[in-house]
């Protein structure tokens, strides 16, 4: 059967690839500790699933309406005002079925044919190919460590021509694991005041924030802020809730209704009882949250100050999301095991098979030196799987 050549275009997930990978390995009975998954190890709190029983009870199977329920529209206006500062009416607010649907709908909504949009690196694996969906075209802009791996106010002007539609940021960052500070999101929001520039600001990981680390929405920064920029949230990482498919994007109410209208065609509304299960969460989940939080922000300092003990690995203090993204340019060029090691990739892949460890190559991120790690499992299993790793290493 014939495949279509945009479809064709489009690489697999590479975390998917991985994943799948050291599932595989598992299932062969091979004691694999992954790294890999961006998925909280939480199971989704009891007064959420409680709330979808007693929907599903009640008989709420049916179509809803395409943009999502009145309800759940409300009540994350009501989050989006309490933490946010950000005020929109349920018309600027669409649910989608999952984050990524609302990453990948936002664009389609608004993006023509050749447009460019400024694509800073560590980038999740996925906005390059939503772009390119698109028919626009992502113009990477290349960080560096000395930065924090964070688009400079320089950097994001330097960019800036005539077919720039999209800025595309994520904060806390995924994979990078850090956040801009409101300091620096201010100096960008500076360089894109008189221009046409949509900023897409993907805020997934917003609730997951360590230390002094303050999280503030880009569109909260200023009026102009606010009416250039999409906001996407969901529920899948702060509530463990990653299976339920549940995102939202807030923004200008003609953007809104246009992903209503692609929304329609494309998937209808989502799952009717998850959706009610959803407006429980956002209004009584924060003590929730907060023990998941808490005990991820002392897996992700112990993991940093295990991998910055270990010879040739670089990684700094993650401040948001779940995952460490350690430089190993110092083993890259090496053979260890046997195998010659001369990409992110060749080191993911010769730490699963020889080690099995589950990371993620950084190439797939736009960041070639580094690699994923995820801190969403266990300490005993962040404790073996580094265990491997040095042990590794040191071959």
């Amino acid at each position: 059967m014939k495949v279509s050549r945009k479809a064709q275009a489009v690489p697999p997930s590479a975390t998917m690839a991985v994943t799948s990978r050291a599932k595989e390995m598992k299932a062969d009975g091979v004691d694999v500790v992954s790294f890999a998954a961006g998925e909280p190890d939480f199971d989704t709190p009891e007064f959420i699933k409680a709330a979808a029983v007693e929907a599903l009870k009640g008989g709420q199977t049916k179509y809803t309406p395409a943009a999502g329920i009145k309800e759940l529209k409300s009540a994350v206006a009501e989050k989006l005002k309490k933490d946010n500062n950000l005020t929109y009416s349920p018309e600027q607010i669409i649910i989608n079925i999952g984050a990524k649907h609302s990453v990948y709908e936002s664009i389609q909504a608004t993006l023509d044919e050749g447009d460019e949009v400024i694509l800073p690196t560590p980038y999740w694996v996925t906005y390059p190919e939503a772009i390119k969906l698109a028919g626009a075209v992502p113009k990477i802009v290349q960080t560096s460590r000395d930065n924090g791996y964070k688009i400079t106010p320089g950097q994001l002007k330097a960019s800036i021509n005539d077919k720039t539609a999209m800025l595309l940021l994520n904060s806390p960052n995924n994979p990078g694991g850090f956040c801009y500070t409101p300091q620096e999101l201010a100096s960008l929001a500076e360089v894109l005041e008189g221009t046409d520039i949509t900023v897409l600001s993907d805020e997934i990981y917003e609730k997951l924030v360590y230390g002094k680390t303050r999280f503030v929405s880009f569109a909260s920064l200023s009026e102009d802020a606010y009416n250039r920029t999409l906001t996407i949230n969901g529920l899948s990482k702060a509530f463990a809730m990653t299976g339920w498919r549940l995102g939202y994007t807030a923004g200008p109410v003609e953007a809104i209704k246009a992903m209503g209208r692609l929304q329609s065609h494309m998937t209808q509304g989502a799952v009717t009882f998850a959706q009610v299960a959803a407006v429980v969460a956002l209004r009584k989940g924060d003590e929730a949250i907060e023990k998941m939080r808490l005990e991820f922000e002392k897996r992700g300092s112990y993991m940093c100050e295990r991998l910055n003990s270990i010879e040739g690995v670089i990684c700094d203090e993650p401040t948001g999301a779940f995952y460490c993204f350690p430089d190993v340019s110092a083993h890259i060029g090496r053979t260890i095991g046997g195998a010659k090691v001369d990409t992110s990739l060749d080191f993911a892949q010769a730490l699963l098979e020889q080690a099995n460890v589950a990371v993620v190559p950084g190439a797939p991120f736009g960041c070639p030196n580094n690699v994923r790690l995820s801190f969403a499992c266990s300490l005993e299993q962040i404790t073996k799987g580094l265990d491997r790793i040095e042990k590794w290493l040191k071959t």
